[in-house]
């Protein structure tokens, strides 16, 4: 099973990212030190560049095989081998992962290079290149991986470098926080991923194929069907469950979604790279992976298209009133990460992934753009302290635009092809509903982008004379990025175009392997097809899009009125309510996080006062019985010992003196006896 021309490749398209790791990591301070940054530049950006035309030349040959060979394994050792449980370390490359590998190094390559700018003041240069180079690596190894726990790896790697990056400016205590929170959010969607990969193994082990390789677990998941799992539900819904329940912390979704918005405390790079193109990508990847598993759990797709839709309107309702430029963009991609579960819940696997593709273009380009205007204000994020930006930022205005156009879905930019597209699946599969909110998630993001636009583009400069007076574009290494996915923003949706439009599918087509399971097929058939319908739809949604720019730009360009006072009018409590993001986190902290800290410190008196207390008396009664021991030792056990010692070496020395050596002297002591005996018996007779 394996491709002679490629299979190499597959290996190295991983491993470079982790030698450049291992470079900066190991020896980036001395080459800092010793030949500058661009040494590290070099290492940083060149690795993961070269595992892009390595990529690239993999991916033009899976293109010249048929659609049913595009696949290659690349085994390389051995990895766990206990009981039946037989796992390798082996890359698995098909369709699906080779979308993601052109994306994590393609988009990422950009984003190392863009932070060859951003970050080249920074004490610390290798450090952050060695982090972002691991990140690349284990997000790799996450998309590539042969089997599921090999995929728990890559899926644990990225939460690491995701809480490094984080906190990586970790001397401010509010970045150091909000790496925590990110690390500690996630471990509980991780906890719910391994007790579903020992379900799902338990549950092939009781059918007769014991396996966690997912090539094998596609082959024999019709054999759980109707096996009785936990709490009343099927094995497939109990570990499709707590897959997704994984997912909804990786991605962001309620009710885990709360560590992204935080996770803007770290540098902008990481926000594009982490935040918005990649790690946050992987739920929706993995529940893509996992194709045949949830077609074959109604109610957990239920569970996921309905979670989705609710996060797409709820985090868009927030990004509408937040004031710093990466906070918007934050609740942004919580949103469309919403509007991706939306689509893989009702099926539209594809549309799913072909957004997850198109938003790594457009969000990547906007907080790029974000970071270039951060950049340019000297690391201020107040959109409120920004404005009339446009003239003295050409290329991060013109890229922002063509991004934010993209997002909002306006026709033909790439959000358009593929966001509008998962509108309508959620339509087609029957769930008129969440239909709704997606269509009103559509408008109201066009509002708050906008927003965002006008706010730090347009009208006067509202910042200080010397923030004004240092205004600059980018330097290259940060507009090239910027143009190139700006580019993509444009023209990166034509690869799949909407069903009323014509028969334009190559992205689907090339995709169609991945999603070819019995239980996924019959998914795909359950929605219904009407172009006219469609195209209806396509236009009531541009309808309000529309409308929620032209109240942008109502408020925001003409001035006409506050936004503000708008939300006051409206409903003064729930515009704070939204304005302090429905106070999810002051839920929290009064909630789960009072009750560990409460758990704690009753842990900590327990602790103090009963354990310490007991561990205290125990050492108090040894040192006592110690003495005790002690002094029974000097006083009695040694006072016996030396009298007896002391009584014979006495006796010893008075019996010494009888022996004088003198041969006369015995022989008359030997006469006296004979004399003293003879007498005695003598007088005994008489």
């Amino acid at each position: 099973m394996e491709h002679p021309l490629t299979v190499d490749f597959v290996r190295w398209i991983v491993l470079l990212p982790l030698a450049g790791a291992a470079i900066n990591f190991l020896a980036g301070a001395r080459l800092q030190r010793d030949f500058g940054k661009r040494v590290i530049s070099l290492v940083g950006c060149g690795t993961v560049l070269a595992a892009f035309a390595l990529a690239v030349y993999a991916w033009a040959a899976m293109l010249a095989l048929p659609p049913a060979d595009r696949f290659m394994l690349d085994y390389l050792w051995r990895w766990i081998y206990v009981g039946k449980l037989r796992l390798d370390i082996a890359f698995w490359l098909d369709p699906l992962s080779m979308l993601m590998v052109l994306i994590i190094t393609g988009v990422g390559g950009l984003i190392h290079i863009y932070s060859t700018g951003y970050m080249h003041e920074d004490e610390s240069y290798w450090r952050f290149f060695g982090w972002l180079n691991l990140f690349t690596f284990s997000m790799l190894v996450l998309v590539l991986a042969d089997n599921l726990w090999l995929m728990f790896v890559g899926w644990e790697g990225v939460g690491l470098c995701s809480f490094a990056l984080i906190g990586f400016w970790y001397k401010e205590l509010s970045n150091t926080a909000a790496g925590n929170k990110a690390f500690i959010v996630n471990r509980v969607g991780d906890w719910a991923f391994v007790v579903a990969l020992y379900s799902l193994f338990t549950g092939l082990g009781a059918a007769g194929h014991p396996t966690l390789v997912i090539r094998d677990v596609a082959h024999w998941a019709p054999a759980l069907a109707g096996m009785p799992g936990y709490f009343g539900m099927s094995l497939v819904t109990f570990v499709t469950l707590l897959l997704f329940a994984g997912a909804t912390g990786k991605s962001a979704q309620i009710p885990l979604h709360v560590w992204l918005p935080d996770a803007m405390a770290g540098p902008t790079p990481v926000s594009a790279l982490i935040h918005a193109a990649t790690m946050v990508t992987a739920g929706v990847y993995m529940v893509a992976r996992l194709n045949f598993l949830f077609s074959m759990a109604p109610a957990t797709m239920l569970a996921i298209s309905t979670v989705g839709t609710l996060t797409a309107f709820f985090a868009a309702t927030i990004g509408a009133t937040q004031n710093d430029i990466k906070k918007v963009l934050a609740y942004s991609t919580v949103s469309q990460l919403g509007y991706m579960f939306a689509a893989v819940g009702v099926g539209a696997y594809v549309d799913g992934v072909f957004h997850l593709m198109t938003h790594a273009f457009f969000k990547g380009c906007l907080f790029l753009g974000a970071g270039s205007v951060i950049h340019a204000m000297g690391g201020v994020q107040d959109m409120r302290l920004m404005g009339g930006l446009r003239k003295r930022l050409p290329i991060t205005f013109w890229t922002f635009l063509a991004a934010t156009l993209a997002i909002c879905g306006v026709p033909p930019f790439a959000g358009f092809m593929s966001k509008d597209a998962i509108i309508w699946d959620s339509f087609a599969h029957g769930q008129p509903a969440l239909w709704a909110l997606l269509w009103v998630g559509a408008g109201i993001t066009a509002f708050y982008m906008f927003r965002q636009v006008y706010m730090t583009f347009f009208g006067e400069f509202r910042g200080t004379h010397d923030q004004a007076h240092h205004l600059h574009e980018s330097p290259p290494s940060m507009t090239l990025a910027l143009v190139v996915l700006g580019g993509l923003s444009v023209v990166g949706g034509f690869v799949e175009l909407p069903g009323f439009i014509g028969r334009f599918d190559p992205f689907g087509n090339f995709l169609v392997p991945v999603f070819n399971s019995p239980a996924t097929r019959r998914v795909a058939q359950s929605a219904i097809e009407n172009r006219g319908l469609e195209a209806g739809f396509g236009v009531l949604s541009l309808a309000l899009v529309a409308a929620g720019w032209f109240l942008a730009d109502l408020i925001y360009r003409q001035g006409s009125a506050s936004f503000e006072w708008v939300g006051e009018i409206w409903g003064g409590a729930l515009y704070r309510t939204v304005l302090n993001k429905y106070y999810v986190d002051e839920a929290y902290a009064a909630g789960p996080v009072a009750a560990v800290l409460e758990t704690s410190r009753a842990s900590a008196w327990f602790d103090f006062h009963i354990i310490d207390w007991i561990v205290n008396f125990a050492a108090t009664l040894a040192v006592f019985s110690s003495w005790l021991s002690g002094r029974l030792d000097r006083y009695v056990v040694d006072g016996l010992v030396n009298l007896v010692s002391n009584l014979t070496l006495e006796a010893g020395g008075r019996m010494r003196r009888l022996q004088t050596g003198s041969i006369n002297g015995y022989l008359y002591g030997i006469l006296a006896a004979v004399t003293l005996a003879l007498l005695v018996r003598a007088v005994l007779r008489a």
